[in-house]
């Protein structure tokens, strides 16, 4: 009835080996599918970043542009413009394709989908580290060792910047190491793509570029023949062309000028313009002015010492091997790719180091190098397991690695949902509020959501009205949002809730309501009216608001304002509920931002710092303090501050300069002047400029040069908003073509098209902007407002000059007479009729370059055999005392032949000239 027992114990064995078999294969894959499931539980835990409401708003600017209803790119912030969408669109689409519109459902979905790409990376670091290592152990701990980074576990909830560059990270390693062991063409065109949307979603991934190429390069300087050199070539090229075209396939802002776009995302990633306050090892600084060993400091204190010790371990077995046998770094494929990890770990901090590069929000930015340092511990983990070659010393060490994991998640437990302030045992964790005013917590403000629920659990069944101070909305169930009421324009608030910690605070103060394990919350939860401060936080307030009235106001309205140093002081005496909900802003406009980058000036235009007042019994007062090297112009402007940070338009705006009262002074005159001087812009000291205006309710528009500064002021009376908002187009057209970057040489135009919010204010009701100028000699300017008005500007240096070219010609004798006169002096084409009308400068002008080697020309030009350099009049010279003279810059190549004349589209040439070249 039974079968024997023979009969059934090898069938029972031959499961268990299968079972065994299963997950020895497949155990990565099952530790991904854990993590993904108590991910989806815990998706609802984390709060919202303050980059997120933007990054949707970017990802939908992109959708527009690419269903063609948008003519560009138009983000709400320039910057963002560089920020690849190859992994915000499709959360955008997701949630689209769901219908989903509240906050809470969407923020879940974004979270959900971030953190499932952040444990699909960790396994293609699984896969990785088994293929480097052949042993699935440590490919399993490697695994463990990258989900369980505690700060990079919470960013996988809610940062849809740095974690989905982490994620793609490990893909393009992976591919990588793929090519290079199969050496095929498939895969290296697989690499390509991987690349090219790694370089999409942040523009560091271009350091995998040369990393591949060199790479390919000792390949081919090992080959055998000359038929593995032509693989190895065509598979680099493949490599190229399909990194390049996917890159350019998923970047929208790309299409249009992809040279302005990698300029512009690299010289962001070299040195962000962003200013902002950071707090580190118990000094507030500037981001620009931290200190080299910042990056470096904060990774050691925020990663698990077990790994950190593996990681030096990794890297020093790496060196070793590699200074053993430096020979084998030719061929070794596997030595190579460690050197890789080793290289891509050090040297991106680094680089940002030895270029000054602007560094803010911890070590948040390279989080993408903890994949190598993690591969490189499991280097060091297997080196050390082998060291001694016993069972026992394995099983202690992998012992050890697995009760280090198990500490790190105990700790993850105790600060749940609040992972992202992990800090290990190197820094104190246990002084109360030690941590708080040492180093710069949640800076993504993800905390609100938790201590908004912290709130509601204490007061259950109540409603709360709770002011927040940054600009955030964090993502609530709809009975939670029930029972909470905005606070602000007036209304009392139960609570403020704040983290943003501005450098005008000496020393915060903070309560302890909302207390977790190692202190870790750094979420300030204060009763509006008892916020408590330390003395010396009070001392130190009540000696700047004394040194303030010691001084002369900078401002005078409901806030007094007072500068002293570096330091300004927002003073409100006898301040009263409603006074004390503000904000106070502060643009610095640079003094030469025309030193900066091309590609940078439109959107460096300011500094923005901000900050909120503090009560000192009657007076309420607020502080900021500008950056050492700050001179130019300051915009100060005072808003209401609503539940989710400022509110509506200014209370008021006002324009001081720190380098030159004289502009101050020009507003003034122009306000006096205004009613007077209507049709035409009046000419006060340094202002200057010849104006053809065509447009109803334009603009008056000055060039200002004082000082050794160059820039435009644009000023308008009784100015609407509409008005002010609407974009402005801005052509400068210089002297020389060479002074333009090279991308810009065949269109001869400089165009800086921008909005005059991003350069002035309202102050008064009247729109006042000042836009810098490129140093170069500019021969016109076009400006307006589509749709609104126009106005040419000619600047009178230009007249100057073209009356000092006018007095250089030799002895007057042309080199050909036309209609207009033609001298070829030196590098430069010289036109110049000596009695002249407006009608005889109306048509175009066309200007032809044949060269002595047609390989001069670029390639577009190749085929026609000549440069065409057609100029409209205005653009290159002018008029003066009855005389036309224009002067444009001949391209360095030797020339043959100079056609030029005029023309006038569909009608003919006017007349036409011939020059020989030889000169």
């Amino acid at each position: 009835m039974f079968p024997p027992p023979l009969a059934i114990f090898p069938q029972l064995a031959r499961r268990r080996q299968a079972a065994r078999n299963f997950l020895t294969r497949h155990g990565g894959l099952l530790i991904c599918a854990l993590f993904l499931l108590v991910g989806l539980d815990l998706a609802g835990d984390y709060g919202w970043g303050l980059d997120e409401a933007y990054q949707r708003r970017n990802a939908q600017a992109n959708l527009n542009y690419i269903l063609g209803q948008a003519d560009r790119v138009a983000t709400p912030v320039y910057l963002d413009r560089v920020f690849g969408m190859a992994f915000e669109l499709p959360l955008l689409l997701a949630e689209q394709a769901l219908g989903l519109t509240d906050n809470y459902s969407i923020h879940r979905l974004r979270s959900i989908l971030t953190h499932l790409f952040f444990i699909v990376g960790g396994y293609f670091c699984y896969r990785l580290a088994y293929r480097l290592f052949g042993n699935r152990l440590i490919a399993l701990l490697a695994l463990l060792f990258f989900l369980l980074h505690p700060r990079l576990y919470a960013h996988s909830y809610l940062n849809t910047k740095d974690l989905p560059f982490l994620s793609m990270f490990v893909i393009a390693l992976y591919l990588l190491e793929r090519a290079f062991r199969r050496d095929t063409a498939g895969a290296f065109i697989l690499l390509g793509i991987g690349v090219g949307l790694l370089t999409n979603l942040r523009i560091m991934g271009v350091m995998l570029f040369p990393a591949v190429i060199a790479l390919r390069g000792l390949d081919w300087f090992c080959a055998a023949g000359p038929t593995e050199r032509k693989k190895i070539l065509l598979t680099a090229g493949l490599f190229v062309a399909a990194a390049g075209l996917t890159l350019y396939a998923v970047t929208p802002y790309a299409w249009a000028n992809p040279v302005d776009y990698l300029l512009t995302s690299l010289t962001l990633t070299v040195n962000h313009p962003g200013v902002w306050p950071q707090l580190f090892q118990g000094e507030w600084r500037l981001s620009d002015e931290l200190p080299p060993h910042y990056a470096a400091v904060w990774f050691g204190i925020t990663t698990p010492p077990p790994l950190i010790l593996l990681g030096l371990v990794g890297m020093a077995l790496t060196a070793a091997r590699a200074l053993r046998r430096p020979g084998a770094v030719l061929r070794n494929t596997r030595l190579r790719f460690l050197l890789l990890l080793a290289a891509v770990f050090l040297l991106p901090p680094l680089a940002a180091v030895l270029l000054g590069s602007n560094q803010f929000d911890n070590w948040r930015h390279s989080y993408f190098v903890y994949t190598p340092f993690v591969l490189l511990a499991a280097l060091g983990l297997g080196g050390l397991a082998a060291a001694r070659g016993r069972r026992r010393w394995r099983a202690g060490l992998y012992g050890l690695a697995a009760a280090g994991l198990a500490l790190i998640l105990l700790q993850m437990t105790q600060l749940h949902p609040l992972q992202h302030d992990y800090f290990n045992f190197l820094v104190d964790r246990t002084t109360p509020e030690y941590l708080r005013t040492q180093y710069k917590m949640n800076q993504y403000s993800s905390s609100h959501q938790a201590a908004l629920k912290y709130l509601l659990s204490r007061h259950p069944g109540e409603t709360l009205r709770v002011r927040v101070a940054q600009r955030l909305q964090q993502p609530l169930s709809p009975a939670e949002r029930r029972r909470l009421r905005p606070a602000g324009g007036g209304r009392p608030a139960d609570y403020v809730l704040s983290a943003r910690l501005s450098p005008g605070h000496p020393d915060p103060a903070f309560n302890s309501l909302y207390r977790r394990p190692y202190n870790n919350t750094f979420t300030d939860l204060r009763p509006l009216d008892a916020a408590l401060m330390p003395p010396a936080a009070v001392a130190a307030y009540r000696e700047l608001y004394a040194q303030a009235l010691a001084g002369e106001p900078l401002v005078r309205a409901d806030y007094t304002v007072y500068r002293n140093g570096l330091k300004l002081a927002f003073v409100k005496e006898n301040c009263a509920a409603r006074d004390r909900i503000a904000w106070f802003d502060l643009k610095i406009f640079p003094q030469r931002p025309e030193t900066l980058p091309p590609p940078l000036r439109p959107s460096v235009s300011y500094i923005s710092l901000g900050n909120e007042p503090v009560q000192l019994g009657a007076v309420c007062l607020a502080a900021l303090r500008l950056p050492a090297y700050a001179a130019g112009d300051l915009m100060l402007a005072r808003y209401n501050l609503g539940n989710y940070g400022p509110v509506g338009a200014p209370e008021w705006e006002e324009l001081y300069s720190l380098s030159r009262p004289g502009l101050a002074e020009l507003i003034a005159e122009y306000r006096r002047q205004r009613g007077a001087a209507a049709a035409l812009p009046f000419i006060l000291n340094s202002v200057e400029g010849r104006t053809e205006r065509e447009g109803a309710g334009a603009f008056d528009v000055f060039i200002d040069r004082a000082d050794g500064r160059n820039r435009l002021l644009y000023a308008k009376g009784d100015c609407s908003p509409d008005e002010y908002g609407a974009p402005v187009t801005l052509h400068i057209h210089p002297e020389n073509r060479a002074d333009l970057p090279f991308y810009l040489w065949k269109s001869g135009v400089d165009n800086r098209d921008f909005r005059l919010p991003l350069y002035g204010g309202r102050p008064g009701g009247e729109c006042i902007a000042v836009f810098p100028l490129p140093d170069y000699p500019i021969a016109a300017i076009h400006t307006g407002q589509a749709g609104h008005w126009e106005v040419n500007l000619y600047p009178s240096t230009a007249l100057d000059r073209l009356r000092a070219t006018y007095a250089a010609l030799a002895d007057r004798q042309p080199n050909r007479r036309a209609a207009f006169d033609l001298y070829w002096q030196g590098s430069r084409l010289i036109y110049l009729r000596e009695t002249c009308a407006a009608a005889d400068t109306a048509a175009n002008f066309f200007l032809h370059i044949l060269p002595q080697d047609a390989a001069a020309l670029p390639p577009e030009r190749r085929d026609a055999g000549f440069a065409n350099m057609d100029f409209a009049f205005e653009r290159r010279g002018g008029h003066f005392d009855g005389k036309c003279l224009a002067a444009v810059a001949l391209p360095d190549y030797p020339i043959a032949t100079i056609r030029t004349g005029q023309h006038i589209p569909g009608q003919g040439e006017l007349w036409a000239a011939e020059l020989a070249g030889g000169r």
